[in-house]
């Protein structure tokens, strides 16, 4: 199940959104100029990297590290789905939040992702990056801004037949997370944690679910699409 677009419509520029999928664009081909034992050098040095966050504890450094780490990725796979991701689900978010709200709540969001991870895999020196963990923040807060509005989706059955089919958010990603539970707990289990980053999209997805809520309580909700089927 491949989302591809939002049904409900976004009524102006997005700027935050669409900054940040410059700028993690900007990064990936910097790190494209970097020999692989230059780059992964960088990725240690500038990178967030559990055990040494375990080692030395919280301190600036380990801040700027996950705030760099938010906007470097291993491939162009890798920062193509974040973007298509952030690209879907960001533009509504940001419309209601406002574009410096929305601006700091995503790096609040990746930092609890970063957290999340490094609580799990403290004993392991993998350099964490992706934005994934911010945007799984995004998903979340998406779910409880916009459960019932409409999400293209694309699905290949039996790998021949692709369709696409229009699914409730609250089932687009709530399958997501289910997903994400179930792929950590076994990653956990096997302990072979190295790859993804699991618990990071799990920690910043309900990051997302809790500020919106806790937004959502002092402040009016969106306005929503109805649909009429």
């Amino acid at each position: 199940m491949l989302p591809v677009n939002t049904l409900h419509p976004v009524r102006k520029p997005m700027y935050v959104t669409y900054g940040l999928i410059a700028v993690n664009a900007l990064v990936f081909l910097w790190q494209l100029t970097l020999p692989p034992t230059e780059l992964y050098r960088s990725y240690m040095a500038l990178a967030l990297v559990p055990c040494q966050v375990a080692s030395s504890g919280l301190n600036g450094e380990v801040v700027l590290d996950t705030l760099r780490s938010l906007f470097m990725h291993g491939g162009w796979i890798h920062l193509a789905g974040n973007m298509t991701f952030l690209w879907i689900f960001g533009r509504n978010v940001e419309e209601y939040f406002g574009h410096i709200r929305f601006l700091v709540l995503y790096l609040v969001w990746g930092a609890l992702a970063a957290a999340a991870q490094v609580v799990v895999t403290s004993n392991q020196c993998i350099p964490n990056i992706g934005a994934s963990g911010a945007i799984a923040g995004v998903l979340g807060s998406y779910l409880i801004l916009y459960p019932g509005t409409r999400i293209r989706v694309l699905i290949i059955w039996f790998r021949f037949f692709p369709r696409f089919y229009h699914i409730p958010a609250l089932v687009v990603l709530g399958y997501w997370f289910i997903l994400q539970l179930f792929n950590g707990l076994l990653a956990l289990n096997t302990e072979m944690l190295g790859g993804v980053g699991y618990f990071a999209h799990i920690g910043g997805f309900i990051g997302g679910l809790v500020l919106a809520f806790i937004y959502t309580m002092f402040n009016p909700p969106p306005r929503r699409v109805t649909y009429v089927d």
